[in-house]
């Protein structure tokens, strides 16, 4: 454990990310920090996109990062040490700047959708400690490389983790069908759909 504090992450990082991250918004016509922020990760593709919106307004798309690193294969997250990168909605509920993977975001996995079935299914330890984080190793998180994190750590700093959520699809809605893959729980078509519906809030597609 170090001793440093979210502020110390922020004064030494934050400077520049936010000459980046400032761009990014402006050249889209959103304000920075904005009132709301989206991130969407796809993990067919490695792929996570910013959207962000002012009060009031639609969400737009703002910029993408890959994702360096992120175990598993497409299917929900199940239980403790299958390497799973979870799928579902997700709050961002502390931030870590002592990490091993130079900066993480811890997500609330699992939240309510996935502790309900946890239960049902008697499934004892669906699993903890999910991150978004630097590097590029990963165990069940999305390692982002020390770079991205270093941005997106700010940005959300800056925009508030009660202004923050985070989706993360199998593949991305507006471009694929969600399919469930072959072996996975009853449930997981409808919560398919759920993670289309959570989808279209933010990005309004029409569907073929």
């Amino acid at each position: 454990m170090g001793k440093k504090t979210v502020a110390d992450a922020i004064e030494s990082y934050g400077e520049n990310a936010r000459s980046l991250l400032e761009t990014k918004f402006t050249s889209k016509g959103i304000s920075y920090p904005p009132n709301k922020l989206a991130l969407l990760s796809y993990k067919d593709t490695n792929l996570l996109e910013v959207w962000a919106a002012n009060e009031g307004k639609k969400y737009l798309l703002i910029t993408n990062y890959s994702i360096e690193a992120a175990s598993g294969v497409l299917g929900p997250k199940l239980r403790e040490g299958d390497k799973q990168v979870p799928e579902g909605l997700y709050k961002i509920t502390s931030f870590n700047p002592n990490s091993s993977y130079h900066l993480s975001m811890k997500l609330n996995y699992p939240n309510k959708f996935d502790q309900y079935y946890a239960n049902i299914e008697g499934r004892i330890e669906p699993g903890t400690n999910i991150f978004i984080h630097g590097k590029a190793s990963s165990i069940g998180c999305l390692a982002m490389g020390d770079a991205a994190i270093e941005e997106l750590f700010t940005l959300v700093f800056d925009t508030g983790r009660s202004n923050t959520k985070v989706l993360i699809s199998p593949t991305n809605p507006s471009i694929n069908k969600l399919v469930v893959p072959a072996g996975s729980p009853s449930w997981t078509e409808e919560f398919y759909q759920k993670i289309d519906v959570q989808y279209q809030a933010i990005n309004p597609y029409k569907a073929n």
